[in-house]
């Protein structure tokens, strides 16, 4: 019998688990306080794709990832933006074996410290 037949069928992956993938690699990176909202859109009104933090779109089996997100104080956008991007990459290609053509990143604020703990 051969081994590296593919079994007969399909394995469907929901949009919600890629954003979910994309969410946790992203705040498992130093420097990334939380996920912001995303704003608006139609993906919002059918909430496919989309949830707190993170826009993905699926063309002919391509993932494109928008996140949006919430950075430490001190930190170093650049820096912290390309490790998401790899991170987030990285993380859908291994657990999913799918294609990332993007992750965009938008930083939508800085967490600062209260004045009141300074």
């Amino acid at each position: 019998m051969d081994n590296d037949a593919r079994p007969p069928g399909k394995t469907t992956v929901a949009p919600e688990v890629l954003v979910d993938i994309a969410k946790m690699a992203a705040l498992k990176v130093d420097g990334v306080s939380a996920m912001a909202p995303v704003s608006g859109g139609v993906n919002r009104i059918f909430r496919r794709g989309v949830v707190d933090g993170v826009r993905i779109a699926i063309e002919d089996d391509i993932v494109s990832a928008d996140l949006y997100i919430i950075l430490d104080n001190n930190v170093n956008i650049r820096n912290v933006s390309r490790t998401v991007q790899e991170k987030v990459t990285r993380a859908i290609t291994e657990m999913v074996g799918m294609v990332v053509e993007e992750v965009n990143i938008n930083i939508e604020n800085i967490a600062y410290e209260s004045e009141a703990e300074a």
